[in-house]
């Protein structure tokens, strides 16, 4: 058994080899093991030979490009194999994943090119045409699936110019597009929330990118004026209350930004805030960015938190109620922060004080304060 050091030089070496093939035996020999270590789950054969055989900004496949798996095999030099219990390809043994990982260099921008591959299949026109109530059998489309999940996630890890303009074009058409319900049922299960079918877009453009976290495309989204960012979609769930579940601080941070954000509604499950979920989910960044003093003042729940909403409306002011209860539970975000055992959280939660005074007195202290600020300035 050769030690570590001598397993590398091998692979060094198996590498070489595969190089020195040259032409397009090398590019996809190459490209073929960029997948299989780089992938967020291991690929089915099919969905490796379709994922090689895609042309970053083509609008079609080229069936002709679809080469058998033997051949991909035959391109790898032996480092790649065939799991046939699970029809999945995988390297040949875990230390290969692990030389790998240690060496980045061996394969340029590996992430953001899958991203602009899965982005480049989604905008095909044969895709666009599926509507996303329909069926096809994923025999005919089988990167679908893969293309529809991760795509994201590998534009997270590393983001390009081209990954950015694709998930755009993309997100024009996401309403109708048939990858639209993979992702949602795949977010919906991760977070265990039910269907709510009162609203006709489950999950618009800007709830998805927002659930994704990544806040350049939102930031176009936004820019673009197609989207309301208090927009309800399944469950009643915002872009913010999305951004919040999953912890994208700088989603988070930059839908807090727009104006007409409304930082407190609430969803359809439970009556859960967005500050709720981020304090639960134990996100101490985010929850940093709802208790800043341009959001939260003193208030209580119930008919006292009232004054300040009005205030706010005059004023043009943004309020976030750290004391707010859930509709289901009567739990406040510092009850559920302390039952996930949030430490961070707690500290920051208990820092805010109630104010016990009556709703008239209260109104009449923030309309003062904010006179002699709107003078101050």
């Amino acid at each position: 058994m050769q030690d570590g050091l001598g397993l590398g030089g091998a692979y060094g070496t198996m590498l070489d080899k595969i190089k020195a093939q040259g032409g397009e035996r090398a590019r996809l020999g190459m490209a073929a093991l960029m997948w299989i270590s780089h992938s967020r789950r291991p690929l089915q054969v099919d969905e490796l030979c379709y994922a090689i055989a895609i042309r970053i900004g083509s609008d079609h496949l080229d069936n002709d490009e679809i080469l058998p798996i033997s051949t991909w095999l035959s391109y790898c030099q032996g480092l790649v194999t065939v799991d046939k219990g699970t029809s999945t390809v995988r390297l040949i043994h875990f230390s290969l994943q692990e030389y790998l990982g240690t060496h980045p260099d061996v394969f340029d921008k590996a992430h953001s090119t899958m991203a602009e591959t899965c982005l480049t299949y989604l905008n095909f026109q044969s895709l666009k045409h599926l509507s996303a109530d329909s069926h096809p059998h994923l025999r005919d489309i089988p990167f679908l699936e893969y293309s529809s999940l991760y795509w994201g996630t590998h534009m997270r890890i590393e983001l390009s110019d081209r990954a950015k303009t694709f998930a755009v074009e993309l997100l024009g058409e996401w309403d109708s597009h048939i990858s639209v319900e993979s992702l949602f049922r795949s977010a919906r299960y991760k977070f265990h929330l039910p269907y709510d079918r009162r609203h006709p877009e489950p999950f618009p453009a800007l709830h998805c990118i927002s659930y994704l976290g990544i806040a350049e495309v939102a930031e176009t989204l936004i820019q673009m004026n197609r989207w309301d960012v208090n927009q309800r979609g399944d469950a009643g769930m915002t872009p913010l209350i999305w951004a919040a579940i999953c912890g994208n601080e700088k989603v988070v941070e930059l839908l807090l930004r727009q104006e007409d954000i409304q930082p407190d509604m609430a969803d359809n499950i439970g009556g859960r805030t967005a500050l709720s979920w981020a304090a639960g989910n134990g996100h101490e960044a985010v929850v940093r960015l709802f208790l800043g003093p341009q959001f939260v003042n003193p208030g209580r729940i119930g008919r006292l938190w009232g004054a300040p909403r009005v205030a706010g409306k005059l004023f043009k002011r943004r309020y976030v109620n750290p004391n707010a209860r859930d509709r289901s539970f009567r739990r406040t975000p510092l009850s559920w922060a302390a039952e996930n055992g949030h430490e961070g959280i707690v500290r920051l939660l208990l820092g805010r004080k109630v104010l016990e005074i009556d709703d008239f007195r209260l109104l009449t202290t923030y309309i003062l304060s904010f006179l002699h600020e709107t003078k101050r300035n």
